[in-house]
């Protein structure tokens, strides 16, 4: 678990140490003190860009001249030495993001190999109803806490999808050798984001299968290849469709275009038509058997951002109840201490308040 966890000029913490953590992790306070801006830096020890996607420069304290810093201990057995995870950014180079692990300079996608990280939001309840890009994200940020490389494909098919709609899109046809070039490394990675997505997807339905119906609504999870199922059936729709491509001047068909299906498992009845409360029940059930996944093998941690006050007693014992089996170190946001009554005794609890910390 994580341990030790320090904020340097990061968003409203000036400097904020938080010690001495459960598996159980609670953050209250009013809206607007800080609480999300703890779980986000907490979501910077890992690949990617965090759970707000926010640019290096909005998360610099507003008037700070230096950048910002993340710091924690990662406890990684009895007796064994911690972990120093940082990542942090600098004056002279503000808009990279720099990560050092024990004290050595590493690359963000090195924190994937000690966290297992996953989160729930409020923003994240129009997932199923919002546009297909965001399941994307969701699925690759899943199957980036099961392997660290994942987010090196995702990348490295992102840009070598930019370049070749750049060449798509030139006055000039493009060569056949440069097209050659591009569509090889898109389909080195983008083979290895469809193979990493459809196992993710399949795990989780294994998982999933064993979680009651209630108090929770259960998915069924559909992987939806968008075109290309294969590396080799990728290759082949990138040649075969150079001619429509260009005149639609970017690629119709590959991982990019990739879309998650989820049912409601009982009722039969697609995520996007069912009602507010099932798709939050749903998309709690998959967090919840992801967090079990992911606390295999690496440290998992799990970020809860108002998440109980808005579940019934029922439902909030269900999720405390499955979040304990887990294994998972679990960090909860709440505006009172209420929602958490019954666990509050096996908890660490601190109050935070216009971006000062205080243990209770």
């Amino acid at each position: 678990m994580l341990d030790r966890i320090s904020l340097t000029r990061f968003r409203n913490h000036a400097a904020t140490e938080i010690a001495g953590t459960a598996q159980f992790n609670l953050l209250v306070g009013d809206n607007g003190a800080g609480k999300t801006n703890v779980l986000e830096a907490i979501s910077l020890l890992s690949p990617g860009r965090g759970l707000r996607r926010a640019a290096l420069a909005e998360i610099v304290q507003h008037g700070a001249s230096d950048g910002f810093g993340i710091g924690a201990s990662l406890l990684t057995g009895v007796g064994d030495e911690p972990v120093r995870l940082a990542t942090y950014s600098e004056a002279q180079q503000p808009g990279r993001r720099k990560v050092r692990i024990n004290g050595a300079e590493t690359t963000a996608t090195a924190l994937g190999e000690w966290l297992a990280l996953t989160w729930l939001t409020p923003a994240m309840d129009g997932l199923f109803t919002g546009p297909a890009a965001d399941r994307r994200r969701f699925i690759d940020r899943m199957a980036l806490a099961l392997d660290p490389a994942h987010a090196v494909h995702a990348s490295r098919y992102e840009g070598a999808l930019r370049e070749r709609n750049r060449l798509l899109s030139d006055d000039r046809p493009p060569e056949s050798a440069w097209l050659d070039a591009i569509e090889a490394q898109m389909v080195e990675h983008g083979g290895r984001l469809i193979a990493g997505r459809a196992n993710l997807v399949d795990t989780l339905m294994g998982r999933i299968a064993h979680m009651p119906n209630e108090p929770f609504a259960r998915p069924a999870l559909t992987y939806a290849p968008g075109g290309a199922d294969t590396a080799e059936a990728l290759s082949q729709a990138l040649f075969d469709g150079r001619q429509r491509d260009r005149a639609a001047q970017r690629t119709l068909i590959g991982p990019h275009r990739d879309e998650l299906e989820v049912v409601h498992a009982a009722k039969r009845v697609t995520a996007a038509q069912s009602s507010t409360g099932e798709q939050k029940a749903m998309l709690v059930a998959i967090t919840l058997a992801h967090a079990a996944l992911a606390a295999q093998g690496r440290a998992g941690l799990l970020l809860l951002d108002e998440v109980a006050a808005h579940l019934d007693p029922v439902r909030r014992a269900a999720l405390f109840d499955q979040l304990e089996a887990s294994g998972a170190q679990v960090w909860m946001t709440g505006t009172e201490t209420a929602p958490f009554e019954t666990i509050a005794d096996r908890a660490a609890i601190w109050r935070i308040s216009s971006g000062q910390v205080t243990r209770l």
